[in-house]
């Protein structure tokens, strides 16, 4: 079913980027990405890192599942 590694690792890194915001992470990657997205979102950082890693996931499944890249 899972034909394409590469659309696992993208889940992987969509799944870190939710979880990251949802947990205001102190992970220093994070807190990389976050000071640098911070400069265009303000407070709203972590809500942004919630829905674009959610909407990562969802990709990294499709990329997964062979629905896109075929």
């Amino acid at each position: 079913m899972l034909q394409n590694p590469w659309g696992i690792a993208i889940v992987v890194i969509g799944l870190l980027m939710f979880l990251g915001g949802l947990t205001k992470s102190e992970f220093v990657v994070y807190r990389v990405f976050a000071a640098r997205t911070r400069l265009i979102w303000g407070d709203n950082v972590h809500t942004f890192y919630i829905a674009v890693g959610l909407i990562v996931a969802v990709f990294g499944v499709l990329v997964a599942i062979g629905f896109i890249g075929k």
